[in-house]
């Protein structure tokens, strides 16, 4: 029995104790979200947007959110600076070399310790029947 195609892909990766100021560096994030889409071999809708948490107003998530929309999906980053975590998750909607991706945030952040997830999306979206519901939409 063949298995059917999934519409997309996730890697969640957890990267604990990053190098000290990693998690407030914007430069550093930005060019972490601008250099992986290319080194995945994925194409860029626009540029990555950054931003920074208020850090006075919420302590406990001070760090930096950021996000580059790809023409295949996204790529996200969540940094919070108080325990030197990030947070980054690459979708995508064709196949990409995991460890490559693991390995590119290992470089970039220097972790002391990675937890992956990978997660298959879209189980039913090639099915035939997937989306037969169509007529319950309307009534």
């Amino acid at each position: 029995m063949s298995k059917t195609a999934v519409f997309g892909y996730e890697l969640l990766l957890d990267l604990y104790e990053c190098k000290p100021g990693a998690c407030d560096d914007l430069t550093l994030c930005y060019n972490f979200l601008d250099e992986i889409v290319g080194f995945l071999g994925m194409e860029k809708q626009a540029p990555p947007s950054i931003f920074k948490s208020d850090g006075v107003r919420f302590p406990d998530k001070a760090g930096l959110s950021g996000w580059v929309p790809l023409i295949e999906s996204s790529i996200v980053i969540h940094t919070l600076s108080p325990k030197d975590f990030i947070t980054v998750d690459i979708y995508c909607c064709r196949t990409f070399d995991r460890k490559k991706a693991e390995e590119f945030c290992r470089r970039f952040f220097a972790p002391k310790k990675v937890q992956a997830q990978f997660v298959e999306r879209g189980l039913n979206y090639h099915n035939e029947t997937a989306g037969s519901n169509k007529e319950l939409a309307h009534k």
